[in-house]
């Protein structure tokens, strides 16, 4: 799966569970770390469980995916998922404002979701 494919189906796992303000972010012109960052918040330690939950099981069982790496805890109330060419960070959003990784990755463009457009009745 390539990273842009990736990065929209973590948006959409995160949005499954209610993640709030979710952010995909281009970075490949400016990391050689890796190539998309997906931002989402949560607004308690069980809501950031869940969150994290559903994308790490899903892409797991249903892609063979793992991450590379798990990063922070719920009790940090921010914890990133490193799937290489994506890495996901789930905040609560006071830790969010706090970091700002929008503002501090500000050059980076946002990755638009395309709008289905509904038949329209006449």
């Amino acid at each position: 799966m390539d990273s842009r494919r990736l990065s929209l189906l973590c948006r959409e796992l995160a949005g499954n569970k209610k993640a709030e303000d979710i952010v995909i972010l281009d970075v490949r012109e400016l990391s050689s770390v890796t190539d998309y960052f997906v931002i989402a918040s949560g607004t308690s330690e069980p809501h950031l469980r869940a969150i994290v939950d559903e994308i790490r099981d899903k892409l797991r069982d249903e892609h063979s995916l793992r991450p590379k790496a798990v990063d922070g805890t719920l009790h940090t109330a921010w914890v990133v998922l490193d799937y290489f060419d994506v890495i996901v960070h789930i905040m609560r959003g006071d830790v969010r404002e706090r970091y700002d990784l929008e503002t501090l990755w500000g050059d980076a463009p946002r990755v638009k979701t395309r709008k289905r457009t509904s038949p329209t009745k006449t």
